[in-house]
C-alpha cells in the first residue's frame, strides 16, 4: 500500500501539501474510530488516560509522523518521488542503528557492514545532489523514530493510531476551518469528486499504519527495519518509470550502494533464520529424548532414536496463534 501511494497524492491537486496533511489527520481519526466502534474496543482508553508517560510517548509519535506525512506529501507533489523512495530505502539502516544505540541490540558483522555501506551511499548522494538528500534523511529518521516510540508504547495498532490521530485532530481541524474562512480551501470549491478524494486520505493513511503498528510491538526493531524496504522498491519504480524523474550516474551509484546494503541484510537475515530454526529443532529433539529417558527409569530399555520420518517440534515462529490473539491485528 505504501509503495503505490505516490499515485494518490497528485490526484488531490490543487490542494497544497499542508491542506492535504490536515485532511489526512482529520479523516484518519474518523476511520479508526469507526473500526474501534465496530470491534467494541474502548477499554484501553481509560487505562491510557491514567498513564501520563504513555500519553507523552503517543504525543511524540503523533508529532514525528506528522512531520513524516507532511514531507512525503510535499515531496511527491513537487516531483521528488525518487528522493522520497530513497528515504524509505535508508530507513531500515537507520532503524537498525537506533536499535543499537537506544535499545542496546547487538549487531552481527554483516549488519554492521550494511550500515556502513548505507552511510557511504548517503555521502555519494550528497555529492551527486550538491547537497545532503534532506528529504530522504527527514523521512528516514522520522519514520525510524516513529517505529521506536511505537515499540515503547506497546499499544495495539488500531488503538495507537486512534490516540495519535486524536492528538492531531483539533490542530488539523482548526487549520481547515481557518483555511475555509480565508477562502483558500479546495474541499468544497473543487467539486464532490475532489472532496471524496480528500476524505479518502483517512483510508489511505490508516490501513498501512494499522498494519505497521501491529508489527512494531511484535517483532525486533532490526527485523522491522528489514521488512520496510519493500515499499520503496515500488516508489522508486514509479518515480523513474511513471513520473520520469532524472537518474544521473551519481544517483545510480548512491542507490546501488543502498541496494547492496539491503541485499547484505537480506542474506544475513535468511542465513540467521535458517540457523536458528535448525538449533530450535535440535534442542527440541534433544529435550524429547532426555524426557523419554528419564521417564523410562534406570531399569528400562533406552528409548529408540527418532526415525527418519519423525517430525521435530515446530519452531516458535510457526506456532499457531492462540485464543488471545487480536483478530484485527493478526489478520494478514
Amino acid at each position: 500500500m505504501w509503495g503505490l501511494v505516490p499515485l494518490f497524492w497528485p490526484l488531490l491537486k490543487p490542494a497544497g501539501a499542508v491542506e492535504i496533511l490536515a485532511h489526512r489527520m482529520v479523516w484518519s481519526l474518523f476511520f479508526v474510530a469507526a473500526a474501534l466502534l465496530v470491534a467494541r474496543r474502548w477499554a484501553w482508553l481509560g487505562e491510557l488516560l491514567r498513564q501520563p508517560r504513555r500519553l507523552a510517548l503517543i504525543t511524540v509519535a503523533a508529532s514525528v509522523i506528522t512531520v513524516n506525512w507532511g514531507v512525503y506529501i510535499w515531496s511527491v507533489n513537487s516531483g521528488h518521488v525518487v528522493e522520497a523512495s530513497l528515504g524509505y530505502f535508508i530507513n531500515p539502516l537507520v532503524t537498525i542503528a537506533m536499535g543499537v544505540l537506544l535499545l542496546k541490540e547487538r549487531l552481527r558483522p554483516a549488519q554492521w557492514a550494511a550500515v556502513g555501506i548505507g552511510a557511504a551511499a548517503v555521502l555519494v548522494l550528497t555529492v551527486g545532489y550538491g547537497r545532503p538528500p534532506w528529504i530522504s534523511l527527514v523521512l528516514a529518521f522520522s519514520f525510524a523514530t516513529y517505529g521506536l516510540v511505537k515499540k515503547k508504547v506497546n499499544l495495539g495498532g488500531v488503538e495507537s493510531l486512534a490516540a495519535e490521530t486524536a492528538i492531531q485532530f483539533l490542530p488539523a481541524l482548526g487549520y481547515l476551518l481557518w483555511l475555509s474562512a480565508q477562502g483558500d480551501s479546495t474541499f468544497a470549491a473543487e467539486g464532490a469528486g475532489h472532496a471524496a478524494l480528500l476524505a479518502a486520505t483517512g483510508v489511505v493513511t490508516a490501513l498501512p499504519l494499522v498494519c505497521f503498528g501491529a508489527a512494531a510491538i511484535r517483532v525486533p526493531l532490526s527485523t522491522l527495519g528489514l521488512l520496510q524496504y519493500l515499499a520503496p522498491v515500488f516508489q522508486f519504480l514509479l518515480g523513474v518509470l511513471y513520473f520520469k524523474e532524472a537518474m544521473p550516474p551519481e544517483r545510480w551509484a548512491g542507490f546501488t550502494l543502498v541496494w547492496l546494503a539491503l541485499t547484505l541484510l537480506t542474506w544475513d537475515a535468511l542465513r540467521t533464520g535458517h540457523r536458528n530454526a535448525r538449533a530450535l529443532a535440535a534442542a527440541a529433539a534433544e529435550a524429547k529424548q532426555t524426557g523419554a529417558a528419564v521417564a523410562a527409569g534406570p531399569n528400562q530399555p533406552e528409548p529408540a532414536l527418532a526415525t527418519e520420518g519423525s517430525r521435530p517440534a515446530p519452531a516458535a515462529g510457526n506456532v499457531p496463534a492462540g485464543p488471545d490473539t487480536d483478530p484485527l491485528e493478526a489478520r494478514p
